[in-house]
């Protein structure tokens, strides 16, 4: 699961295409457009983890906690494709 969470945070930062299927007809992602991928994607990854989880016996009840420390555990996943489109020095 934490592999798939990876994957999934770093999808937005690794290509120009929405989800990594849909092209798009400007030539770059804004970074508003990579955040809201962001957090669809998240929301993707908790429902699939939600479904193994009822799918093995009883599921628990989540409070906001939970999905505060999620997001921000997932958002430090997606840290190296951050720097990797970001901050990595472009040479010509």
């Amino acid at each position: 699961m934490i592999l798939l969470a990876a994957l999934a945070a770093n999808l937005p930062f690794a290509n120009e295409r929405l989800f990594a299927v849909v092209p798009l007809r400007m030539p770059r992602k804004s970074a508003w457009l990579r955040l809201c991928e962001l957090v669809i994607l998240y929301a993707l990854v908790i429902l699939f983890a939600r479904m193994i989880e009822s799918r093995m016996g009883n599921a628990f009840e989540q409070k906001w906690e939970f999905y505060a420390v999620t997001a921000c555990l997932f958002l430090v996943l997606g840290y190296p494709g951050f720097v990797y489109r970001y901050l990595r020095k472009q040479h010509a």
